[in-house]
């Protein structure tokens, strides 16, 4: 689908092009017929270099892909692209292609192939044979955590058929109803009878060897093999692979980003925060009056946060709570949801329900996410970035674990990788996970993934909400 996709885009881009241009024709008059010719004869390049891309096998990731995190790779390739037919074109002599037309096709082809592509996987998504029958062998706190994971992300399209394990561990209350389908040496069967599409092998108590011999005993299944790395707390998502003399070596640097990174990453916030401060103005008007006439109290809340290198700034954002509502709920419940342990709410979210605290006009802010308007402010002022963890609240440093302090080598963010990733669905413990991460894998093209990403979460979450 992602194949016919893109053929799609592209024709659709050629023709579309040709329409507006209709009448003019190249410098040397080459006509319509020998320009559809060109371009359906190069067709079969875009697919060979889009599969050097990695743009047609990413998705069975697919808890983290998306067409937002190939948007930069498409731009990439499509630029490339074009350029390299325009400069082959002009050094072998056979033609100049029009400047105007090129550019106008360039820049249709990157909306056309995008568009066609989020199109692709939005029907995919919705067909049966996209779903994946899943088991997890290892039924200890790590492969607990995967299949409570799973059972809150349906969208990932992953069914959780149960474990596969020895000797399990007292099944969590929200994984009651998961199976325990049998033990590591019937794994082989269990495969065949559920029909099962994808393994995930997590930590159990079988030695190494035994576990070794139940991947190699899957190789000839058509099944997807996922493997938890140990030590994988301290190992990033995008870790790179080496090798020497083909022994795979998976890299942990340490965390930092570099000044010139710091620079890039200031220019990137100041630059989209005024944008968006400006664009938004009206409506942070409009709201800032609904405040004052929905209760009393301030416009704004205020509150001591911890942004890079724990430097303590306020944060600003819209009031949705009752002047003068206590935080000491909130920090036991913290407390309650650290542990991977901890259960959900009747909402099935880890989030605190105050609703007897939060006002009328809070509930529809806090719904849509607008109360976070006001921290554009703290990123032009850069206490705060567009993208990064969540500002930290100086009494939850009582539950952090040493590693989580990594989280305070880059700027705290608007959004990030946790709000993207999970939002409410992870306890505080995972939360902090998921900013350390963060820290550990920062590039400007991750920035850039989340920030497409995160209008398309806000919409979702007002869909469902």
């Amino acid at each position: 689908m992602l194949l016919a996709a893109d053929l799609a885009g592209l024709l659709a881009a050629f023709f579309a092009t040709e329409l507006i241009f209709l009448g003019n024709r190249l410098v040397d008059n080459v006509g319509i017929g020998e320009e559809t010719l060109i371009f359906v004869v190069l067709l079969p390049a875009w697919i060979v270099a889009a599969k050097l891309y990695g743009l047609y096998d990413r998705d069975e990731e697919r808890a983290t892909h998306s067409t937002a995190d190939e948007v930069v790779s498409v731009f990439h390739l499509i630029t490339v692209g074009v350029w390299l037919f325009y400069a082959t074109s002009w050094l072998a002599g056979l033609w100049r292609p029009d400047q105007a037309k090129l550019a106008t096709f360039w820049l249709l082809a990157l909306l056309a192939v995008v568009t066609a592509r989020s199109a692709a996987r939005a029907l995919a998504r919705r067909h049966r044979a996209y779903i994946q029958n899943t088991i997890v062998v290892g039924a200890g706190d790590i492969g607990q955590l995967i299949g409570r994971k799973l059972l809150q992300h349906p969208e990932y399209g992953i069914n959780l058929l149960g474990f596969v394990d020895a000797a399990p561990k007292e099944m969590r209350r929200d994984l009651a109803d998961v199976q325990l389908l049998g033990e590591p040496d019937e794994i082989v069967q269990i495969v065949e009878d559920q029909d099962v599409d994808r393994v995930i092998v997590a930590f159990s108590q079988d030695r190494h060897e035994r576990t070794l011999e139940l991947v190699r005993s899957l190789r000839n299944h058509d099944v997807q093999i996922d493997l938890v790395p140990r030590l994988f707390e301290a190992v990033s998502p995008s870790a790179p692979v080496h090798g020497i003399e083909g022994m795979p070596l998976l890299s942990a640097a340490p965390t930092r980003i570099s000044r010139s990174s710091r620079l890039l990453k200031r220019s990137l916030d100041l630059v989209g925060a005024s944008i968006l401060l400006v664009l938004t103005g009206p409506l942070m008007a409009v709201i800032a009056l609904l405040i004052r006439r929905d209760s009393s109290g301030p416009m704004f809340f205020r509150q001591g946060r911890l942004g890079m290198d724990m430097h303590e700034f306020t944060l600003l954002k819209f009031r949705t709570m009752r002047e003068g509502t206590d935080d000491a709920p909130h920090r036991e419940y913290l407390k309650q949801i650290m542990s991977v342990d901890a259960l959900p709410s009747s909402n099935n979210l880890y989030k605190l329900e105050r609703s007897d605290a939060v006002t009328r006009v809070g509930r529809w802010l806090r719904k849509t996410s607008l109360d976070e308007l006001p921290q554009l402010l703290n990123v032009v002022r850069g206490e705060m970035s567009l993208v990064g963890p969540r500002p930290a609240i100086p009494y939850e440093l009582e539950l952090y674990a040493p590693h989580h302090f990594e989280r305070f080598v880059v700027p705290a963010g608007l959004t990030g990788l946790w709000q993207v990733e999970a939002r409410a669905h992870s306890t505080f413990g995972e939360a902090l996970e998921l900013d350390v991460v963060y820290a550990r894998s920062w590039s400007l093209g991750l920035d850039l993934r989340l920030l497409l990403r995160t209008p398309l979460l806000i919409l979702r979450k007002r869909e469902t909400g």
